[in-house]
């Protein structure tokens, strides 16, 4: 059981250091404070300048109407952070992967979008209503659609940022393919000749690659990825079941001692965030939002105050736990839960390879999910569309990624309430064991 622990744990933590997925997760921490200037940016609308009635909105209140002529500004915001993001995340990841193999190119990046964009219809097919009112279809030349540039086209992204990264890494390290001129030419110049051919290659070879597919299965790279391993993933995480295996999976390696939430980012942050954006669009365009399960709903139901929901764990350690080496660690922890970070209790009590805390660890996340999941379904607490800060202390995250809804906000107590009914029993269990010597010589 040891060698397969060990084996277990050596692999996964391979698997986090991978080149390709390390990439991945990085890009969307670059990402990250666009992502939160935009879902503010809504938010700000909505409190702000909103004249919606029955609106909480500072436009609502009598003589304040005049704010609603900031709604444009905070529009704008949102388009220029949400509706560009695979663009932004198809230059970081080759960005980060060319960092990888220690090159550091600038035009990595602008090989990559310039490759992903390759991928991307330009023109745009609508239907049109004449003044008489007949209508008829019509094409729409030079333009891109944000359903390529915007949360929908991350995984394309992804794809492309690899291949494309890869591509100018193997003709840049080509010494035929490299221009030189003269020492008397300014160095930018020189620079830019230099990796003139592996940029026209990988743009070349990637539109080629377009095409040849567009023509042989009369469907675009783009739709295929997108039929064929986006929606799928995205079926399987924004439903119950597939969301509370990947969390399951993700909070037993963090029982080994690896932060399973990061080693698995790379499958779940694309789709979870994705689902997000989408709920983002529908409100802005005053539609049903359609996914419950989404990026905020991770962060606010399934870890909040830490993997496993340890806010719960704490709050049965003051209640119940006679142990002084429990209650000393919880003291510790607690500054550092209220901006969801648990890595002392994790590590300190511990949680890791301790099987009693284990499975309470695993448990409690899965039964705040589904407890969340029924009272957002039900329309108890709001569906949420706005990404806030992941160190946001629990109600205020819930109340601000739910756009002011007081209902998300007391979801979240009630999901600590859940969390804290699921680690009392092992709590109490706890308080039979004696602390090791070497628990005790730590106090």
């Amino acid at each position: 059981m040891k060698a397969f622990t060990q084996q277990l744990t050596d692999f996964s933590d391979k698997l986090a250091k991978q080149r390709y997925i390390s990439a991945v997760k990085d890009s969307f921490m670059n990402m990250m404070p666009l992502i939160i200037c935009g879902s503010f940016a809504i938010l700000f609308q909505n409190v702000i300048c909103s004249t919606q009635e029955g609106y909480l909105s500072l436009a609502n209140i009598p003589g304040m109407s005049w704010l609603s002529v900031l709604s444009p500004m905070f529009t704008a915001i949102n388009y220029a952070c949400m509706n560009f993001m695979s663009i932004g995340i198809v230059m970081m990841i080759a960005i980060h992967i060319g960092e990888s193999y220690g090159n550091h190119d600038k035009a990595i990046g602008l090989n990559a979008i310039a490759c992903f964009i390759t991928l991307c219809a330009t023109t745009l097919d609508l239907n049109v209503t004449s003044p008489s009112g007949e209508e008829f279809m019509t094409t729409v030349t030079n333009v891109l659609s944000s359903k390529y540039t915007s949360a929908s086209g991350l995984f394309v992204a992804i794809f492309v940022g690899i291949f494309s990264a890869k591509m100018y890494l193997y003709f840049a390290g080509k010494k035929s393919l490299t221009i030189k001129l003269p020492d008397s030419v300014p160095e930018i110049v020189s620079k830019s000749f230099a990796v003139l051919l592996p940029v026209v290659f990988s743009v070349f070879i990637t539109s080629a690659i377009g095409l040849i597919f567009h023509l042989l299965v009369n469907m675009t790279v783009f739709d295929a990825i997108t039929a064929f391993i986006q929606a799928p993933l995205t079926k399987v995480l924004t439903g119950l079941p597939g969301y509370l295996l990947i969390y399951i999976i993700a909070n037993l390696l963090w029982c080994l001692g690896i932060n399973g939430t990061q080693v698995l980012s790379a499958i779940t942050t694309p789709v979870l965030l994705s689902a997000l954006l989408a709920n983002t669009d529908a409100h802005m365009a005053g539609a049903a939002m359609p996914n419950v399960i989404n990026a905020s709903f991770a962060s606010a139901y399934t870890y909040i105050t830490g993997s496993g929901f340890t806010g719960g764990l704490m709050v049965a350690i003051f209640l119940f736990s006679k142990r002084e080496d429990y209650r000393s660690i919880a003291k510790l922890e607690l500054p550092c839960a209220i901006f969801n970070i648990n890595e002392p209790i994790v590590f300190g009590l511990p949680i890791v390879m301790n099987p009693l805390m284990a499975i309470p660890f695993v448990l409690a996340p899965v039964a705040t999910s589904i407890t969340a999941y029924f009272l957002t379904s039900i329309g108890f607490a709001g569906t949420m569309y706005i990404q806030a800060p992941w160190t946001t202390p629990i109600f205020i995250q819930g109340f601000l990624s739910a756009g002011g809804n007081i209902g998300a906000g007391i979801t979240q107590i009630i999901c600590l309430a859940v969390s804290t009914a699921v680690y009392t029993p092992f709590v109490l269990m706890a308080n039979q064991q004696k602390p090791t010597p070497k628990q005790t010589s730590e106090q």
